[in-house]
């Protein structure tokens, strides 16, 4: 009895155009798109952190004659704004946002220009060992998410442009 009402909902799904970012795999035009693509140096810690982690997701290995560069300038922010009556900041608020390019490496035109960025909130303790933690723990997991949204994109771009549109 299921069987038969799922059946009816699955030929509809079917045909709606949804497909798979990734389809084909590894060896999909999604993904051979997203290893072609070399990472331009980013300054400073966040900038490190950022690269590595787009490195991470776009492939190990630095493509010989990449197809495409990333270029990503980074904004890193730390505002106070939980204030006790003694006017000591209670509570921080991380904020990483960047903003890259896709440029085609032999033309050298921009292909995609976009934003991403994230946030965090940090407590403040009496410890101001443990707050530079936080912060720098806030920084590495805003890292991670910023190029998530990046690589989502640039993926986005390469599907598109695959298919024609």
């Amino acid at each position: 009895m299921i069987r038969t009402a799922l059946l009816p909902l699955l030929l509809v799904l079917s045909g709606c155009g949804l497909r798979p970012l990734y389809g084909g795999g590894a060896a999909g035009p999604v993904a051979q798109t997203l290893q072609s693509v070399s990472v331009a140096p980013i300054e400073g810690r966040a900038g490190w952190l950022v690269r590595t982690a787009l490195e991470d997701r776009l492939g190990d290995a630095t493509p010989a004659d990449p197809r495409y560069r990333l270029e990503v300038e980074l904004d890193d922010d730390i505002s106070g704004f939980g204030i006790r009556s003694d006017d000591a900041v209670t509570r921080e608020r991380r904020t990483l946002r960047a903003r890259y390019r896709l440029v085609d490496a032999q033309v050298g035109t921009t292909l995609l220009d976009a934003t991403a960025g994230s946030d965090a909130g940090i407590d403040v303790v009496s410890s101001e060992y443990a707050t530079v933690a936080a912060e720098q723990t806030a920084l590495e997991r805003l890292a991670k998410e910023v190029a998530d949204q990046i690589v989502a994109r640039v993926a986005l771009y390469a599907s598109r442009t695959q298919n024609g549109r």
